[in-house]
């Protein structure tokens, strides 16, 4: 007899309650099989990667457009068992209001978290302004409670990540969030111990997210001692697939050589998947 499978109510629940205390990771599937083997793993939640998803079709990050996301968002949320926290891009809107629409959207697909980049997409102008990513934020948090939906609100500063990488102005717009209603703070692309540090101390008692795309030094347990609530991997795990991929690929193409695959996992995944049904069981 398999164990009933847990509702939105309850990956909900479960997801709040991972950021009461402690340091857990999240890692970032790119589609449905990459998810189910990370639950397989144990686990306890999942965040999307705009990256990995757009590179699974042919697109650049932030190629996606929304309802692709909302999509892709509904089809993991419907097929696996884990909380899901959607990297949902800076909202797939530039004003307040589009913004609160769409996440509204979001929250339909069953999600447990949601995060809102204060990111333009634009290199000439990478970043609203502050008062202008602060309404943001505060119209996607009235949004989530106006739905009644226990979905937690993830605030990013995209300061490192779009070439400022300026600590001071980062942790003002990450306590800016905070004021607006952030649950958790992000600060993508901090690369030391004492960012880190700046970052949980000026956030406190609120949960922090760090993000660790790229081979480091720091482990979990040292993220924990440095007060980090929650680890992402962004869409290093896709790249890494696609490192393998890529590899062989040239292989074959530039030299007429098979002796660019890892390995067979077939045999492993067949198992682990015919575990988890066909896609009408879910």
């Amino acid at each position: 007899m398999t164990s009933p499978r847990p509702t939105i109510a309850d990956k909900r629940r479960t997801f709040r309650e991972l950021h009461q205390a402690g340091c857990f990771v999240i890692p970032n599937p790119w589609d449905v099989g990459s998810a189910r083997y990370l639950q397989s793993l144990g686990f306890k939640a999942l965040a999307t990667t705009s990256a990995g998803f757009a590179w699974s079709h042919g697109l650049a990050d932030g190629g996606v457009n929304r309802d692709a996301m909302l999509e892709h968002l509904r089809d993991l949320v419907d097929r696996t068992d884990l909380p899901l926290n959607a990297d949902f891009e800076n909202g797939f809107a530039s004003d307040a209001a589009g913004v609160a629409d769409n996440v509204r959207l979001a929250l339909d697909t069953g999600i447990a978290g949601l995060s809102i980049e204060d990111s333009t997409g634009d290199a000439k102008n990478p970043l609203y302004s502050l008062d202008m990513s602060v309404e943001r934020l505060r119209a996607a948090r009235k949004a989530i409670d106006q739905a009644g939906a226990d979905v937690l609100l993830v605030g990013r500063a995209e300061c490192f990540f779009v070439g400022r990488p300026d600590l001071e102005e980062t942790i003002a717009r990450l306590k800016a969030y905070a004021h607006a209603g952030a649950d958790c703070l992000y600060a993508p692309a901090l690369r030391t111990r004492e960012q880190i540090i700046a970052v949980v101390e000026a956030v406190a008692p609120k949960p922090v997210n760090v993000l660790i795309g790229w081979a480091s030094d720091l482990t979990v347990s040292d993220l924990a001692d440095l007060g980090v609530r929650r680890v992402s991997v962004g869409g290093a795990l896709a790249g890494s697939a696609w490192v393998g991929f890529m590899r062989a690929a040239r292989l074959i193409a530039e030299e007429g050589k098979f002796d660019g695959f890892a390995g067979a996992p077939g045999r492993e995944l067949n198992a682990l998947f015919r575990n988890f049904g066909a896609p009408s069981d879910h």
